[in-house]
């Protein structure tokens, strides 16, 4: 009989094809699992559990590495920990910054998980006319992508007219180049509110999936049409789980993060959303086969999701699978201890790419040709508790041509070019964002990330301008 490299015992193991636990041994060798027996065959190491669950590493087939303002490398580190042993990365934030090169330097990072990787599908997010970037992905970059085994899906697909409506679009272009090269690759779409006959030619177009923000009756339509949806917390509601419970929509839904902010991924990653949906109601078993074998399957990812022979011997080991409260990760048959991870060094153009000169307060005077009177403007309203924004057309007072935005009690939104093209600074008005003086800065502006300055007071709007060109790119 074949001598084993580690051999767990007395264990509850999920079997994703029957969609229950099984008491029975799990042969590991070569970090694949090799058998699932009743028997003890001869082992190097011998791990008992004790009676305790075995389930699947977490796959993560949607998300953004850059969200979590950290490297591949820092990121696996800190998600093995927390049972997310596998993810999907469409790093569109790097490539926006830095182009192929700069994402392909990101991508050769290493990492303790599994990283696969999306073509970014949107850089620029609208188009080179629109907006300024550090990088472009076109035809001819894709088509090198498409050459690296590592990356498997197109990723977030979000121009809708030129997928729908504009044959020579790029995104048309980089579609069609993906259907030649790797005929079976998923098209991955971000297509929020879309119903009807818009949704039928984003779905038309080959794109076949969608993360963004979901109500049980655009899920509905978007399945019951062939789209794959992605749940991420924002759509992680009780309606939702309800949902997917009485249509039993387990094989055409998984759980996503999409963006992890740095203070959340302390506490959790993945494994946050799946006890989320068990205290929705959702069954331990069907919330972990909705995040590894369903996610698993949908990115062609045949050799993980499951506890099965020629499987990846990724493995979560909880005390109880209804808290879903993770008392340790094996990653290929290895148990992950919390070690401080290799520091990551970059390439010069990469840690040093704000190329943007420092701003007085007579660059933010908002000036129009009027003398004094009233003008129209289309003001930015956010709506509270979600992400969508509203434009609203707002007279506004105009004294020695300079508009008196302050006393409408909106917040003056400045986005300045980065990247060294020294384009003008463009301006907007927005409401229901500040609501004292002040301001705030970054230069991680999804998706040119061209620095951005939003405030209600001219001084402290200079003031975080010079410190994140002073400090070479930050959140102020």
């Amino acid at each position: 009989m074949t001598v084993v490299d580690q051999l767990f015992v007395n264990a509850k193991v999920f079997n994703v094809y029957l969609k229950e636990f099984q008491s029975i041994n799990i042969a590991v060798k070569d970090g694949q699992v090799y058998w699932l027996t009743t028997s003890e065959p001869e082992a190097k190491e011998i791990i008992n559990l004790k009676g305790k669950y075995v389930v699947p590493g977490l796959v993560d087939a949607h998300m953004h590495i850059e969200s979590s303002m950290t490297t591949p490398t820092a990121f696996g580190a800190q998600a093995a920990q927390f049972g997310t042993t596998t993810i999907v990365a469409d790093d569109h934030e790097i490539a926006n910054v830095a182009g192929l090169s700069g994402l392909e330097e990101y991508m050769a990072q290493p990492s303790s998980i599994d990283v696969f990787y999306a073509i970014p599908s949107s850089v620029p997010s609208t188009t080179p006319e629109m907006e300024t970037t550090g990088g472009i992905i076109d035809e001819a970059a894709t088509a090198e992508l498409l050459k690296n085994p590592r990356v498997i899906c197109l990723g977030e697909a979000m121009n809708f007219q030129g997928l729908v409506s504009e044959p020579d679009s790029l995104i048309r272009k980089l579609v069609a180049l993906c259907r030649e090269e790797r005929p079976t690759m998923p098209l991955e779409g971000h297509c929020p509110k879309y119903s009807g006959e818009d949704l039928a030619r984003f779905i038309g177009s080959g794109i076949t999936s969608d993360h963004t923000h979901q109500t049980p009756e655009g899920m509905i339509e978007k399945i019951s049409n062939g789209m794959f949806i992605e749940i991420q917390a924002k759509s992680l509601t009780p309606e939702v789980i309800q949902t997917v419970i009485d249509h039993q929509l387990y094989e055409h839904v998984c759980f996503v993060t999409d963006d992890v902010m740095p203070d959340d991924f302390l506490n959790g990653h993945l494994n946050k959303l799946v006890e989320q949906a068990i205290s929705y109601g959702l069954s331990p078993e069907m919330a972990t086969y909705m995040a590894t074998y369903t996610p698993a399957r949908r990115m062609g990812l045949w050799d993980r999701g499951a506890i099965a022979p020629g499987r990846v011997a990724d493995l979560i080991v909880l005390d109880d699978p209804k808290t879903f409260k993770i008392e340790s990760v094996y990653k290929n048959g290895k148990l992950v201890r919390n070690s401080k991870p290799e520091e990551v060094h970059f390439s010069e153009s990469l840690s040093h790419s704000i190329d943007a000169k420092m701003l007085t307060e007579d660059d933010l005077v908002v000036k129009v040709p009027k003398e004094s009177g009233k003008v129209t403007a289309n003001v930015i309203q956010i709506e509270p508790k979600s992400t969508f924004t509203e434009c609203v057309p707002t007279e506004l007072e105009v004294k020695d041509h300079v508009v008196q935005w302050q006393k409408a009690g909106l917040a003056l939104l400045m986005v300045q070019e980065r990247y060294g093209h020294h384009e003008p600074l463009q301006f907007a008005f927005v409401k229901g964002a500040i609501n004292k003086l002040g301001a705030v800065g970054t230069t991680w502006a999804h998706d040119h990330h061209n620095l951005m300055v939003m405030g209600t007071d001219l001084t402290d709007m200079v003031k975080a301008q010079n410190q994140l060109v002073e400090q070479q790119g930050a959140i102020w």
